[in-house]
């Protein structure tokens, strides 16, 4: 029950609904093409000295491609988030602390903004839920704000 719970969405206005369901479609999109060829060969991706082993590695892969897949449906939203939060907090890391990239790369070279910008569009949709127009509130159903507060009574049931 209290996963169902979690996965339910709060109720947004019409716009944000509508809003939600652009960010997640160009958003899950563009890291579906971002992850795809990290799911071609998603144990070994990032070549024979990676600093991460090969589950890893493939778990990254699959967070991409298939997180990716997941915002654009609106499936699992808060599930794929979750991973897509951890892979781009392990990017972020990587390039900016690791290997000293800029944020943005004035010559096309490696940077972290996009780690950060696909950071914080998962901290949203953790946070905000993927909105009416998803898979998630045609199998889950709505919650209310009130939902997941608890009872001001310690004896009522949960």
């Amino acid at each position: 029950m209290k996963i169902k719970i979690f996965l339910a969405v709060p109720e947004q206005s019409t716009p944000a609904d509508a809003s939600l369901l652009v960010l997640r479609f160009v958003a899950g999109a563009a890291l579906m093409l971002h992850g795809w060829a990290k799911i071609q060969n998603p144990f070994g991706w990032m070549g024979p000295d990676a600093f991460a082993p090969g589950f890893l590695q493939a778990l990254a892969a699959l967070s991409e491609f298939g997180g990716g897949l997941a915002w654009a449906i609106g499936l699992l939203t808060p599930l794929a988030s979750l991973g897509i939060s951890s892979t781009m907090a392990v990017a972020f890391y990587f390039h900016a602390v690791m290997q000293g990239d800029p944020f943005v790369s004035k010559g096309g070279g490696p940077s972290f903004e996009l780690a950060a910008l696909y950071f914080c569009i998962a901290v949203v949709l953790m946070t905000v839920g993927p909105g009416r127009l998803s898979l998630d509130r045609a199998i889950f159903g709505s919650r209310s704000n009130q939902t997941l507060r608890r009872s001001p009574n310690p004896n009522a049931p949960d």
